[in-house]
């Protein structure tokens, strides 16, 4: 089987740097497609050198034209008959692509997410395999032992050598915090035990997300509208075409994380209006209203708050008796009744 990882990226060279290492260290090779999105730093000297040790299908976009255009276009120039979306400021397993491959030959509808994890402590450096400070965290490094500061690296040796001291640290979620890492609970656990949910499109991921390239050709791939729960709108497609969401735990990675970039699905109406626009069904209204529960906003009643994907398939239902438009206002919520109508 060939398989593609597809790496959408933007200005930030020193950790692609490290992601391609760990690409390079595949125990089954894969086609790795980079998407260079406008980057205006030394991504471009990156994939120079990296090439030498990888088959690299680079796409450069002068100008930024957003991270979901990015993915059609790695997506387009991959030749894989699998694509594993990721990102680039984010480690590979040695064994991330063999397991996606695995899950794939298993049942070529699937839709696999795969296991995500997070350093930590790369949120306060620049170059995670220099222990460059970002601005403004000089005085929080200097405060540091050599040995503390030693554990926040991330280098090429360490990818080459001896990756489980690299995973022996990391978290499960995204990012650090308890909110992150009881989504990703929730989820898997949506996913592991309750494979009937019509609303498993919503435990998709935006990184470490694979599926067969002439599915995700036909649903004519992410909508270059939304930029953000991108993914989450495709996998609704995709569910709806036919396929199933399946976690894929094995498959591992692990992102470096930052201080900037961080786009709350909460503070931004863009993507909520038009993913609604384009699907008008109470699942989607009721996205947020879940996030907004987990987040302990107290302006939800307590009837109306949504805890889990088996509750958020029941209220998507109209099992709750509530009414989630009032919810949306109580909530401070954007107001979607208008593009419904």
């Amino acid at each position: 089987m060939n398989v593609s990882v597809v790496i959408r990226t933007k200005d930030e060279a020193d950790r692609l740097r490290l992601t391609l290492a760990s690409l390079a260290r595949q125990s089954m090779p894969a086609e790795v497609v980079v998407v260079d999105d406008g980057s205006t730093d030394h991504t471009q000297a990156v994939l120079k050198e990296a090439a030498a040790t990888l088959p690299i299908v680079p796409v450069r976009h002068v100008a930024a034209r957003g991270r979901s255009a990015a993915s059609n276009a790695g997506a387009r120039a991959a030749s894989g008959e699998l694509l594993i979306f990721l990102d680039g400021d984010t480690l590979a397993h040695p064994e991330m692509v063999a397991q996606h491959a695995a899950a794939h030959r298993s049942g070529p509808d699937r839709v696999g997410r795969g296991g995500r994890f997070h350093l930590r402590g790369t949120r306060f450096l620049a170059d995670p395999e220099r222990g460059t400070p970002r601005p403004g965290e000089e005085a929080r490094l200097a405060r540091m032992t050599p040995a503390e500061r030693a554990r926040l690296l991330v280098t090429r040796a360490q990818i080459a050598e001896d990756f489980d001291a690299i995973a022996a640290r990391a978290e499960p979620g995204l990012y650090p915090g308890a909110g992150p890492r009881q989504l990703e609970e929730l989820e898997l656990d949506a996913l592991r035990h309750h494979p009937e949910l019509e609303v498993l499109w919503s435990a998709s991921c935006g990184a470490n997300f694979a599926m067969a390239r002439a599915a995700f050709m036909a649903t004519g791939g992410f909508d270059e509208i939304i930029d953000n729960n991108e993914h989450r709108e495709l996998a609704l497609r995709l569910l709806r075409a036919g396929a199933k969401m399946v976690p894929v735990e094995s498959a591992r990675s692990y992102h470096m994380t930052h201080r900037t970039g961080w786009r709350d699905p909460l503070l931004d109406p863009a993507w909520e209006r038009r993913f609604f626009a384009l699907h008008p069904c109470l699942a989607v209204k009721l996205l947020s209203v879940f996030w907004a529960s987990l987040a302990a906003n107290s302006r939800i009643p307590r009837e109306a708050q949504i805890r889990s994907l088996p509750d958020l398939d029941r209220a998507s239902r109209g099992g709750n008796g509530v009414d989630y438009d009032a919810v949306r206002r109580m909530a401070l919520l954007p107001d979607l009744t208008e593009i419904a109508a």
